[in-house]
């Protein structure tokens, strides 16, 4: 088994792949500068090195350190209208932030890496579901950066020898079906906690776009359980373990669901109507993103467990009513 460092591993989705790796008896060590992550998502003896991934020489003694094997990269910022505003920072934090991971990776002799990417690669995509080979034309900073960290890994294997698999989610979703840990933004950015608090008194959600050309006119998204796409990347580390080659897979359920229906999921889930009001759309938002995923099945045999919109929502609902104020407090499930 490998001795694995997550960046990014007090996050969401990291939080969840510690989670998978520990499982399959994997060591693990989390770098995060609890900028965005919380302590309290870790397991009791992970080690948690709280610093930046832009301190080359600082993550290349603790790769040294902790004897690690192997890095999945989750460390990043990921909203796309922010981008879109702070592209500049977006490029400072995804790009200079992942080149000096990766140079740190060099100087300790870490040569293999699991990256989150994204379908925001793509853009408006030609066509859907979207396959790995479609041309990549971002349409937003967020993309864009992902897009110049997947295309330098490459140059980066040439010169260095470092392998990787690159991951490129679809849109995340749920918690953790034992209710322990989940999604906690501050602010919340994401649809289904967002619908969860405006169906529990919080306040209405925002529907960017009514117009779009989709069936309701609302956004078109593949929403994937946030375990099935930590096993995602669990597999893809032991493909590399195993010699594969270097390549990027789509992460993503294949079946859309638009945002009203996400909203009627939600209430039906919850037992209470999620209030919303109209907005206009929001700039970089592609009308539909979602994926196949055939590629990931095939080479690396993932099959999602939860690949249900509702059981999806039933888990992002356990998880808000035993941490009603996030990591803030706890109830006992």
């Amino acid at each position: 088994m490998a001795r694995v460092l997550v960046t990014g591993g007090a996050g969401y989705i990291g939080s969840h792949a510690v989670r998978a790796l520990l499982a399959e008896d994997h060591a693990v060590v989390v770098l995060d500068d609890l900028s965005a992550g919380h302590a309290g998502a870790l397991p009791v003896g992970v080690p948690l090195l709280q610093m930046a991934i832009h301190d080359r020489a600082a993550v290349a003694a603790a790769l040294r350190d902790h004897r690690i094997d192997a890095v999945m990269h989750f460390a990043a910022w990921l909203v796309v209208p922010a981008s879109v505003i702070d592209p500049l920072g977006y490029y400072q934090n995804n790009v200079v932030g992942t080149l000096a991971l990766l140079g740190a990776m060099v100087d300790a002799g870490v040569t293999r890496l699991v990256f989150s990417s994204t379908c925001a690669v793509y853009g408006e995509p030609a066509s859907v579901p979207i396959v790995e080979s479609l041309q990549k034309q971002p349409i937003n900073a967020y993309g864009e950066t992902k897009l110049a960290v997947e295309r330098a890994l490459e140059h980066v294997e040439r010169a260095h020898g470092l392998r990787w698999m690159a991951l490129r989610y679809f849109n995340a979703a749920g918690a953790h079906p034992d209710g322990t840990i989940g999604e906690d933004h501050d602010p919340e950015i994401h649809l289904i906690p967002r619908a969860i608090q405006a169906a529990t008194g919080g306040d209405p959600l925002q529907v960017f776009g009514q117009d779009y050309p989709t069936p309701d006119g609302t956004c078109l998204r593949d929403y994937i359980h946030v375990c099935d796409l930590a096993d995602a990347h669990v597999l893809a580390l032991s493909a590399l373990e195993s010699g594969a080659p270097s390549t990027a897979y789509n992460a993503g359920t294949g079946r859309p669901h638009s945002v009203s229906a996400v909203i009627d999921m939600v209430g039906r889930v919850v037992g209470s109507p999620v209030a919303w009001t109209a907005a206009p759309r929001r700039s970089g938002d592609p009308a539909m993103l979602y994926a196949s995923s055939d590629r990931l099945r095939q080479d690396l045999g993932w099959r999602p467990q939860y690949p249900e919109l509702e059981q999806i929502v039933q888990h992002a609902w356990r998880w808000h009513q035993a941490h009603p104020h996030g990591y803030r407090t706890h109830q006992s499930t």
